[in-house]
């Protein structure tokens, strides 16, 4: 089994991004059987080898060494989903397709809530990536969606729900934002809301081995980058929040937080902090953790993968540098996930939550003001291939599978 996965990561990454599959699309249906998996914990060594590194995680299993965890299964069958979210104070699920398809759970088995697949291209990274519903949805009836559109495009849409709460309306269409991508990968994908009420968008560098098309390092670029806009029923196309770096320096595109990203393949909020997890290239994958309200911030790319340079020598002075990273012998893709807040399990609260499609393993690590403390609840090939996490507003974790399948992250036993 060892020897398998690590001839699929040498596949995988050889082609750079692992591809999703293409199969036939079914009809989800809601399941309720349990896998348990007991938390060990792991070193997790940072890979670099330039003389610019971060301190490599510590291993500890102080106060989570008594506590196993399970994946419930919430429900399977659809073809490649890769996001779950839900309104705020909403106790429905909303699972996004990667072909074109949200899939509302209200109770029973998942409904198509809206069906775009006219409208997108699926194919390796593209497709529909995620959906982000307004903070005030419950009164508006306004969600977002990140998609691929059939010219290859990255495309930012706005809908409205229709009469019926689990139908939206496919009319409604208005395209908020519109990015041109030179290739079909390095998408990005996440569009989110954000503590400040803003939309923000997660923008890869434009796709290609090694940045070639110079986007990484170019703040006046959309692409390689988190985007902050202002959307809603007040404006016609989107605003832009006047503490955006571009409103003191022209040299920044106006939509633009932050550069400096390869594939920033999940971010998310925790209180005043973002945690934004970016895909590597050959070597290194990483996470950082960032406030939430500086903007202007380098991610690095593409003068430094992960903790190392990438390119001969660098000068990380004035970039952010990661708090956790890990090689490719240990995946080739990192999932990011979330920082659990819910209430079932409080032993994990603080615990941000992350994982690796090729490695199909789960870890999580918590915040310190020294070395990262990071635990291992699944094990390399124990969750196959986690394309991403999911939060309801409960604060609760899920995990969606590319086979098809999306896990509730229970206490074993429950």
């Amino acid at each position: 089994m060892r020897r398998a996965l690590i001839l699929a990561v040498v596949v995988l990454v050889t082609e750079e991004e692992p591809a999703p599959s293409t199969t036939s699309h079914a009809t989800p249906r809601a399941v309720t059987t349990t896998t348990t998996a007991t938390t060990t914990t792991t070193t997790v060594a940072s890979g670099a080898e330039s003389t610019t590194t971060i301190a490599a995680a510590t291993t500890t299993t102080r106060p989570l060494a008594d506590l196993e965890l399970a994946l419930e299964e919430v429900a399977s069958g659809f073809t490649q989903p890769v996001y779950l979210t839900a309104p705020p104070g909403d106790p429905r699920l909303f699972v996004v397709d990667q072909p074109g398809v949200v899939w509302v759970i209200d109770g029973g088995d998942p409904e198509p809530f809206l069906d775009i697949r006219d409208d997108v291209a699926f194919d390796g990274e593209q497709g529909l990536l995620s959906l982000a519903f307004h903070p005030d949805y419950a009164a508006n009836g306004r969600f977002y969606l990140d998609f691929t559109d059939v010219d290859g495009d990255t495309a930012i849409v706005e809908f409205t729900v229709s009469d019926d709460p689990n139908r939206a309306d496919p009319d409604s269409a208005r395209v908020v934002l519109a990015i041109d991508q030179p290739r079909a990968n390095h998408n990005g994908g996440l569009v989110t809301f954000g503590p400040d009420g803003a939309l923000w968008i997660g923008m890869g560098d434009g796709g290609g081995a090694g940045d070639p098309f110079g986007n990484g390092q170019r703040p006046d670029t959309l692409l390689g980058a988190l985007l902050r806009i202002e959307v809603g029923p007040e404006y016609e196309g989107y605003g832009i929040p006047p503490d955006n770096p571009g409103s003191r320096d022209d040299r920044w595109a106006p939509e633009v937080w932050a550069m400096g990203l390869r594939n920033p393949w999940r971010f998310a909020f925790d209180g005043g902090d973002l945690f934004v997890a970016d895909v590597g290239q050959d070597r290194i994958e990483e996470i950082d953790i960032v406030a939430a309200d500086e903007p202007g911030l380098n991610f690095g790319w593409p003068l430094m993968e992960g903790d190392a340079c990438y390119q001969g020598d660098c000068d990380p002075a004035g970039l952010v540098l990661p708090v956790h990273t890990y090689t490719h012998s240990e995946g080739c893709s990192i999932t990011g996930g979330f920082v659990y807040r819910g209430d079932a399990i409080p032993e994990l609260s603080g615990q941000y939550f992350f994982a690796d499609y090729c490695g199909g393993w789960i870890r999580s690590l918590r915040r310190g003001d020294g070395d990262s403390e990071v635990h291992e609840w699944f094990a390399p090939g124990e969750v196959a291939a986690p394309t991403s996490f999911g939060l309801d507003p409960a604060g609760e974790i899920y995990v969606t599978s590319a086979p098809g399948t999306v896990y509730r992250l229970v206490r074993a036993g429950s």
